[in-house]
């Protein structure tokens, strides 16, 4: 996970703002949280125009609540610090990969 940064509600404004971000909101009893994750790892490593982060919703209520999550896991996309995109559930690389282009 060396590529995917976590984030805190302290970190996370500064982090957004940053070119384009994927956001996965998880919590590490989610099943589909884990199958996410090793995706999440492999694309961070191919793509490093797009910076990874993991938000866990246990660690960070606040954040999961201030974008209305609700299932994970969530990914949000953003693209200097507006929020672009909303996906629900678990999604494979190409989903992703599309998703990010």
């Amino acid at each position: 996970m060396a590529n995917v940064k976590s984030l805190t509600k302290d970190t996370f404004e500064e982090t957004i703002r940053q070119g384009k971000v994927l956001v996965d909101f998880w919590a590490t009893w989610c099943g589909p949280c884990r199958m996410q994750t090793p995706v999440v790892e492999k694309l961070a490593e191919e793509m490093p125009d797009v910076t990874f982060t993991k938000v866990n919703v246990d660690d960070e209520a606040e954040l999961a609540q201030r974008f209305g999550i609700m299932s994970i896991p969530t990914l949000l996309i953003f693209e200097n610090g507006q929020l672009q995109k909303t996906m629900v559930g678990y999604h494979g690389e190409g989903q992703l990969k599309e998703a990010l282009s």
